[in-house]
């Protein structure tokens, strides 16, 4: 896709940091916007302003954990606009600490939030985006854990790695429907990331709260808006990695050549 004007963009997450960047610039290119998250409060002062430039935007509370949620809300969608063009799976938490000490409420949290939240995106948008027979788009919100792992960043690194081999598959198996995928792979960016535990459901939390300190990032601190551009971009080209740092050059260097090295130092 060339423009966005016209079309009809979901972005789950969208209440703060990248997602609002996302939908706002979505918004600003002239699309339809469909904003989902836990956060009403949040995404009122998202839709808020678009509806008042005269944009359209809708806010739908949805829990990316549960699939009927999801599926709610391509309902809600899809009723409301008809289509769907372009969406964002983005909602996602993050958690500090080493694997050694990692909970299964832990394992259950970050993985239902940051890789079953996009299989959900998934299962419950891509057969009607297919059926639409019009251009699409998918952006997945990974990050550079996903392609560099970190130690103190176990479940997380889990969760990342995962959307992105996702993201390349799918790249691959939705050409023939003229949908591209892109896989977003930031490293900082000022959002409220760190304070995830603020939607943690009580069910899932532990019952000694975590003393793991935050893992600190290398490299600059971004604001939402500029990632959310490099995404605009992205899908004008249907460019598939979205990668927003420069610095994270030097270690994905250093990963596949350490990969290159145990193929070469093989013993015959």
């Amino acid at each position: 896709m060339d423009s966005l004007r016209g079309r009809v963009g979901v972005v789950t997450g969208g209440a703060s940091g990248i997602g609002r960047a996302l939908a706002e610039a979505f918004a600003r290119e002239g699309a339809r916007v469909v904003v989902a998250d836990l956060d009403e409060a949040g995404m009122a002062e998202v839709v808020g302003p678009i509806r008042s430039r005269g944009g359209e935007a809708l806010a739908v509370r949805t829990d990316v954990t549960d699939l009927a949620s999801v599926q709610a809300l391509a309902g809600r969608a899809f009723d409301a606009f008809g289509r769907v063009h372009v969406l964002c799976n983005n909602a996602g938490v993050a958690l500090w600490g080493g694997l050694e000490t990692a909970t299964h409420r832990d394992w259950q949290w970050v993985l239902g939030v940051n890789l079953w939240g996009v299989i959900h995106g998934l299962e419950a948008f891509l057969p009607r985006m297919i059926a639409q027979k019009e251009p699409g788009h998918i952006v997945n919100t990974a990050s550079m854990a996903g392609l560099v792992a970190t130690r103190g960043l176990g479940i997380y690194n889990a969760s990342k790695y995962a959307v992105v081999g996702l993201s390349e598959t799918l790249a691959k198996d939705l050409k023939p429907y003229a949908i591209g995928v892109s896989v977003l792979c930031p490293m900082g960016v000022s959002t409220r990331i760190r304070a995830s535990e603020r939607n943690r459901p009580a069910h899932l939390r532990n019952d000694r709260p975590s003393q793991a300190e935050p893992v600190e990032l290398m490299g600059r601190s971004l604001a939402p808006e500029t990632v959310a551009e490099m995404v605009l971009q992205a899908i004008f080209r249907n460019a598939l990695y979205v990668i927003t740092h420069d610095e994270g050059l030097e270690p994905l260097r250093r990963r596949f050549e350490r990969m290159e090295q145990a193929i070469r130092q093989r013993k015959p």
